[in-house]
């Protein structure tokens, strides 16, 4: 991910970037925030079942089995930002439902995220890089395996 030209790289755990500057003041917003949005954007498209990869997946689900420990993680699993005082970079990691085509849910997912991000924090989006790591199977929601082989196996 290339970074913004305006600052250094910050991570969602720096302090707040510039965002707003006139003679009646400052306003800021936290790289956090710029997370949130992304992470919620890139959800809200038809398609997406989930994001992280499987580490953050897995820790994301014992996360939100702790009281309290789940508050707003499922929204930025998977989501890396960049926020420079006038730009951000957004990373994604998805996990798509199976059937769906990729290139034009990628097409949404960057075009939403964007979308909510510019129009909520005034940032410019100069990235949204996406990569899929898995294809959900509709066989995976009842946690059985339904898929048998229908053939002998050829190898023993």
């Amino acid at each position: 991910m290339s970074t913004p030209t305006t600052t250094p790289s910050a991570t969602a755990n720096t302090p707040a970037r510039l965002a707003d500057d006139t003679t009646q003041g400052k306003t800021t917003i936290a790289a956090s925030v710029v997370q949130k949005i992304a992470g919620i954007a890139a959800r809200e498209i038809s398609g997406v079942h989930s994001m992280g990869g499987g580490v953050s997946r897995a820790f994301g689900a014992i996360r939100e089995r702790i009281p309290g420990g789940g508050t707003g993680a499922s929204n930025i699993a998977g989501v890396q930002v960049e926020v420079g005082e006038k730009q951000a970079a957004v990373d994604l990691d998805l996990v798509v439902e199976y059937g769906a085509s990729i290139v034009e849910l990628a097409r949404a997912v960057r075009r939403n995220v964007i979308t909510a991000v510019e129009r909520m924090t005034g940032l410019e989006v100069i990235e949204v890089n996406i990569a899929v790591n898995d294809i959900h199977l509709p066989s995976e929601d009842n946690g059985a395996e339904d898929v048998a082989p229908t053939q002998p196996s050829r190898v023993e």
